[in-house]
């Protein structure tokens, strides 16, 4: 059975919205401070420096006082943390597993990452959203940063189900099974559902945002990263928008780490402005959030429903319902309306030749990279 078949909607969890690094690394740093039993790790970005210092320092004291420690690092977003830095929490105690190595001799399966960012607290509270252990999310100095970005912290029935998606990867490559952790008992008003995509085929994440999408009856608002969505997803945008939905896409704009999905994402504006879409770029710093917003659901994660994600990407999203939370989603993304530059349809007319070609350029190179099998 496919995994987004099942995990269930879940009632009495409590969410909590956090926005930015400078605001969430502290909460993160904490938990692993005041946790008691384990602290489960799982990040795509992962690189030495002032913010990976901040977290060992914390992981080691956790892994010294008997809390089991567990760090899941991809073997590519994973390349810069150092051998120095592996070896110091090694030495403690606390098991790092590398998903999918890089090598040569793999080809195209070197394009399978684990882009998900979960952190689980003694099986009871979780984190998860589009963080990585890296600098540019806070503490960068580089022009169009620290990283936008979203965490939320999870309490509730739901993390059971967060666990279980950690312990399945844990034990798909170690062959054994971490502890199971009891289900919170209903400490809020909100229900909450874990969502997934593992490649073409599951596809959890973007099967729910469409059933969305086409149900939607007042707003559909979109923050994403890389705007590279796919054709079934840019059609329902469409038509949502044609029959008077308000459809605002949220996307990067001149600070970005991709330059060419910058690029190759325009080719998708012309038809979804003719339908009536809305589309702002994102001008302060990255736009790195996922959050997805339609009607009275949101959905965040580590998800951009971008071609490349869905077709080779680990990732996890929470769904909410909770009037509450849903109304602070809103006033954040209207927080980031009021930062972005808004593509109109007769601006867009007007695009010089020279974008025109890179556009052109990129968009080509990117369909290329989606025959690759």
């Amino acid at each position: 059975m496919q995994q987004h078949k099942r995990f269930k909607w879940r009632a009495g969890n409590a969410v909590e919205l956090i926005v930015d690094g400078e605001q969430f690394f502290p909460v993160m740093l904490k938990a692993i401070r005041d946790a008691r039993h384990s602290v489960l790790m799982e990040f795509y970005l992962v690189s030495s420096g002032h913010i990976m210092e901040r977290f060992i320092v914390e992981m080691i004291a956790a892994a010294r006082r008997g809390v089991m420690v567990r760090l899941i690092i991809d073997g590519f977003g994973g390349r810069k943390l150092s051998d120095r830095d592996r070896r110091r929490l090694e030495a403690e105690g606390i098991l790092i597993l590398v998903y999918n190595p890089v090598t040569l001799n793999k080809l195209t399966r070197n394009f399978a990452r684990d882009h998900r960012k979960l952190m689980i607290i003694d099986q009871q509270r979780a984190f998860i959203g589009g963080t990585g252990l890296t600098d540019e999310y806070w503490l960068s100095e580089h022009r169009g940063c620290p990283w936008h970005e979203v965490m939320l912290s999870v309490t509730g029935p739901v993390v059971a189900d967060l666990l279980a998606l950690y312990n399945g990867l844990w034990q798909r490559f170690t062959a054994t099974r971490l502890p199971p952790g009891a289900a919170g008992g209903e400490v809020g008003g909100a229900m909450m559902k874990v969502t997934t995509t593992e490649g073409l085929y599951q596809q959890g994440i973007k099967l729910s945002f469409l059933q969305q999408v086409n149900r939607s009856q007042q707003r559909i608002w979109l923050a994403t990263a890389y705007f590279l969505p796919s054709r079934s997803v840019r059609r329902a945008l469409r038509r949502a928008a044609s029959r008077g939905v308000d459809v605002r896409l949220i996307v990067a704009g001149p600070y970005t780490d991709q330059p060419w999905v910058f690029h190759a994402s325009k080719r998708h504006y012309q038809h979804l402005l003719k339908a009536g879409a809305r589309i702002f770029e994102y001008q302060p710093r990255f736009l790195h959030a996922k959050v997805g917003l339609v009607d009275a659901w949101t959905s965040v994660g580590s998800c951009n429903l971008d071609h490349w994600n869905l077709r080779w990407n680990l990732e996890a999203n929470v769904e909410v319902q909770e009037p509450g939370f849903v109304n602070q989603v809103s006033r954040m993304l209207e927080m980031d309306l009021e930062h972005c530059h808004e593509v109109t349809l007769a601006r867009w007319s007007e695009r010089p030749w020279h974008r025109k070609c890179l556009e052109y350029v990129w968009s080509w190179i990117s369909q290329m990279v989606l025959r690759i099998r």
